[in-house]
């Protein structure tokens, strides 16, 4: 078994990338942090409930060549209609991509192909929190390609972003990058999809993904970001999102945490510009020996603003899930309207479940209030349905699905809420059945 530094020092190992200028000076200042850091243990407050022991016990190597995927491995995957960029195993793959349905004012490109764009210079590792993330760091440095979205009008089409992790002979670390900046008064959807050439299974290889994506929102911009994490059983996913939100803006979010063996997405939105709005959805379906973790962090620093959060974590199997959500109202944000949920599922006597919704209020005018509930499926439901027919099986999964399916149907994406569906209807059914 690896320890935990030697496998830190493994990573510290990889591939270094090429680049010129400015991102240049970035990447040898996130090795610098990189090699500074460390990964976080049980000892820090934020992670002391996520056991990440099982991610020292593989020594993850650079990817060195890359697979070659047809459009038929991945068809199950794509969202008809949609802005389609593809990135296998870290790398944008130009023929598995479409870009037909991007219209005037919507650019949707490999980030390495756009570092010329002056939007991605002033907007790149600004936001994300290299210089005090170990994670974060090791994706500055080592990322070998991203995705660039940059919106001025309206994106009529979803624009979706798929990260397909292929099955190898040895564990690989895979560095996905992601920078969506919307101008004012646009309007678009971006969706963020992690999944395993597999679908999630057990046949798909031991891969570390560790991503990062940064978000501006200028004046009265409006974005509707779906973030899916499905990867295989035997992977481990780590993410970071962090989002700057202008006056009047709308962010409107939605986590699905599905696969990996541990997975972490850490979620840091600040609103900057007054009267901007945060809608924050969230639900980690997990169950064996799977850890899913979800940190949110919301900072009002600007008047009037307002956001609203749920989350919802269901639990089998030995599985573990933990909610982390804080609010944070600063002095000058009078007028705040905050509210926070986290409400969860427990499936079987050895899961477990940690949540913890947090305010820290600096201002009096202000309307804040949270709550957290953790229990069992309802006897008085689930013999309802047993008494009309239903075997304990099938009723217990419907209304499994039923307190899945509010987080679900708030995606504005019709036929990815069917695709999303069906795939909690066949993971009950498969764990029922283990």
């Amino acid at each position: 078994m690896l320890a935990r530094e030697q496998c830190y020092e493994q990573l510290l190992l990889g591939k270094a990338v090429k680049s010129e200028g400015w991102l240049e000076t970035i990447r040898v200042e996130a090795l610098e942090s990189a090699k500074a850091l460390n990964f976080p243990s049980d000892r820090h407050d934020d992670w002391r409930f996520t056991d990440l022991s099982p991610l020292f016990q593989h020594g993850f190597q650079p990817v060195g060549s890359f697979a070659r995927l047809k459009l038929a491995d991945i068809e199950k995957f794509l969202i008809p209609g949609s802005i389609r960029l593809v990135f296998v195993d870290g790398s944008f793959d130009a023929g598995l991509s479409d870009l037909a349905q991007a219209g005037a004012g919507v650019t949707v490109k490999s980030l390495v192909d756009c570092l010329g764009d002056p939007q991605v210079e002033a907007h790149f590792a600004r936001l994300a929190p290299f210089k005090e993330d170990a994670f974060a760091a090791l994706n500055t440095r080592f990322f070998e390609d991203g995705a660039f979205v940059n919106v001025t009008g309206e994106a009529v089409a979803p624009i979706h972003i798929l990260h397909v992790a292929t099955r190898r002979d040895t564990p690989s670390a895979i560095y996905p990058r992601c920078l969506v900046v919307m101008e004012p008064n646009s309007r678009a959807t971006v969706v963020e999809d992690y999944v395993g050439q597999n679908g999630g299974d057990q046949h798909d290889g031991i891969n570390f993904s560790d991503a990062v994506t940064e978000v501006v929102l200028k004046d009265h911009a409006q974005l509707q970001h779906v973030r899916v994490q499905n990867e295989g059983k035997n992977a481990f996913h780590i993410g970071h999102c962090s989002v700057e939100s202008g006056q009047g803006s709308v962010y409107a979010a939605t986590s699905l945490a599905f696969g990996a063996r541990v997975s972490r997405y850490s979620l840091h939105v600040t609103q900057q510009g007054e009267g901007a709005e945060i809608r924050l959805n969230g639900l980690a379906l997990i169950a064996g020996r799977q850890i899913a973790d979800t940190h949110t962090r919301i900072d009002h620093a600007a008047p009037g603003g307002k956001s609203v959060q749920l989350h919802k974590c269901i639990a089998d199997g030995a599985a573990h899930a933990v909610f982390s959500g804080k609010v944070i109202v600063h002095r000058g944000a009078a007028g705040t309207d905050s509210v926070q949920s986290s409400r969860n599922l427990l499936l079987s006597g050895k899961a477990r479940i940690d949540t913890q919704p947090q305010l820290e209020i600096f201002n009096d005018d202000v309307s804040c209030k949270h709550g957290a509930t953790v229990g069992q499926i309802d006897a008085d439901a689930l013999f309802f349905l047993k008494s009309r027919g239903l075997t304990e099986e099938r009723a217990r999964n419907l209304l499994t699905h039923a307190f899945a399916a509010e987080i679900i149907a708030r995606i504005p994406v019709p036929s990815l809420v069917e695709s999303l569906s069906r795939t909690i209807l066949e993971r009950m059914t498969g764990e029922s059945k283990a």
